[in-house]
């Protein structure tokens, strides 16, 4: 029986080898089944070859083979001087360095700026990474502390008052354009057709800014009274903790919640003092430099990080209020975010630079820098709007139903549940939009802003250095430094899309 089955069911002879698998994997892996495994990716991957040939190979021989290192003017960057062809011309780069960074900024105060880029890395790094802890006090450092560092570290100057101080004075702005508005009716009421409406709408709005003048009266007078005194500015400061702190204290729950908030409150304002001690703000501060001497880097950063960091609060407040349930707020927000999606942002600068100021009562001014980042901001947060609209459209709707459920309400629910999802949808389409931002900021060059592109053709009118080369080596730099933050940011977005999104990768 054994030996019917062994010659019935096992093979006496051996399998011929079979051909070895082909490879996937690896370079040629790629090559074969990615770049040649048909004849229309062979003819794409044949073209593609050719296009990056006949472009990175002259660029390379013209930033680096070809290229003149070191010279004092643009005799160094000449053919008939050298002999050869020519490339980039690096010694006008080296020349005109200080001015792409710094633009017009005076030489003996740079250091400011210094100490402003190394701030701002300092504190933005650390951010960044994932694993390092205290996000929370690096996050109010970065985004309420050093602005206003590096405020007085770039413009320079002090302070003579404080909260009371400038609580009053935007008061009695307010009340003085309130008043100016009906006093120019009663003017017009003299020489105008409907005179008796003119007249009776200029009394009435006369008499509302005299109400609110008598009002904020004692607040006015208070800050009078200080400002006669030699330390207005301390005293100021010491009402402003007590009142401030007070506020805190009562909102956060009072004594039922502890002393924390009230605590916190006051070691807040302790590190302001520290900080105005300091950087002697409370003396005159650092010498003043204005921003039409602001240039180069420095003003491509300014308006880029104010513009990212601003404009995102103001998209996701306006996508919440095109969604809202209260008509006047949705309607505003339509409103604003299509006004600001129709116009375009050159529009945008000449209007914020030139037509704002006729809003603004006469002794009231803005500087021309201030006024370009509110319109990059307005403007931005108008198109972050939709982002994160598309974002909170994609969230079903059982997110908020269940959030109900469990009896939270809807600052909680949109806080906690539906926003952070919201946001991490749309993470490509919030990074594109500061990518392109970062880009748009070449455009405050005509109103009169000198940023990094700015500098650079500036920099083209100088005699010294009038070659053929560097023209496009200028160019071929800035370009540089805007692909190499660019694509930082692009990088940094794809990893943290990637590690928030963990749990949905195939």
């Amino acid at each position: 029986m054994s030996d019917i089955t062994s010659s019935g069911y096992v093979r006496q002879d051996l399998l011929a080898e079979r051909p070895a698998p082909v490879k996937t994997t690896g370079f040629v892996g790629l090559v074969r089944t990615r770049l040649l495994n048909s004849p229309t990716n062979i003819l794409i991957t044949i073209v593609s070859a050719l296009l990056l040939w006949f472009t990175i190979v002259p660029s390379v021989r013209f930033l680096f083979v070809d290229a003149v290192w070191t010279g004092t003017d643009r005799t160094a960057c000449l053919t008939e001087n050298t002999g050869f062809a020519v490339g980039a011309c690096w010694p006008f780069i080296q020349a005109k360095l200080p001015q792409l960074i710094y633009g017009f900024y005076p030489e003996a105060e740079r250091w400011r700026v210094d100490l402003t880029f190394l701030l701002a890395a300092v504190l933005l790094v650390p951010m960044l990474i994932p694993r390092l802890p205290a996000k929370g006090l690096n996050a109010s450092l970065f985004f309420f502390a050093f602005p206003v560092v590096a405020f007085f570290l770039l413009l320079g100057g002090g302070i003579t008052g404080f909260g009371l101080s400038w609580t009053a004075g935007l008061l009695q702005l307010f009340d003085d354009s309130i008043i100016g508005a009906g006093q120019v009716l009663l003017s017009l009421s003299k020489t105008s057709a409907i005179a008796p409406l003119l007249w009776v709408l200029g009394n009435l709005i006369v008499l509302v800014g005299t109400a609110i003048y008598w009002l904020i009266f004692p607040l006015t007078w208070l800050r009078d009274q200080l400002e006669g005194t030699g330390q207005s500015i301390w005293t100021d400061f010491a009402i402003t903790t007590v009142v401030v702190s007070l506020i805190a204290f009562i909102v956060s729950g009072g004594v039922r919640t502890g002393w924390r908030p009230l605590a916190s409150s006051i070691v807040t304002f302790v590190a302001i003092a520290i900080v105005i001690k300091l950087m002697g703000l409370d003396h005159g501060g650092l010498p003043v430099v204005q921003t039409r001497l602001w240039g180069g880097l420095l003003v491509t950063l300014v308006v880029s990080v104010a513009g990212i960091v601003t404009s995102l609060p103001i998209g996701i407040a306006l996508a919440l209020g095109r969604r809202s349930t209260i008509p006047l707020i949705r309607i505003f927000s339509i409103t604003f975010i299509e006004f600001w999606r129709g116009v375009p942002l050159i529009t945008v600068l000449f209007f914020a630079t030139y037509m704002l100021p006729l809003f603004l009562p006469g002794n009231f001014t803005v500087d021309g820098l201030v006024r370009a980042l509110i319109g990059i901001a307005l403007f931005t947060g108008a198109y972050q709007a939709e982002n994160v609209r598309g974002g909170l459209a994609a969230i079903p709707r059982g997110q908020s139903e269940a959030s109900a459920a469990l009896g939270l309400s809807w600052w909680k629910t949109t806080s906690l549940i539906v926003l952070p999802q919201a946001l991490r949808h749309v993470i490509p389409n919030l990074v594109n939009s500061f990518i392109s931002l970062f880009k748009d900021t070449s455009l405050v060059s005509i109103v009169a802003l000198f940023d990094l592109l700015g500098s650079l053709r500036a920099s083209f009118a100088d005699p010294k250095w009038s070659a053929p080369s560097t023209l496009f080596t200028g160019f071929a730099f800035v370009g540089i430094i805007y692909f190499l933050f660019c694509f930082g940011m692009s990088r940094y977005s794809l990893f943290v899309e990637n590690r928030l999104n963990a749990h949905r990768r195939n």
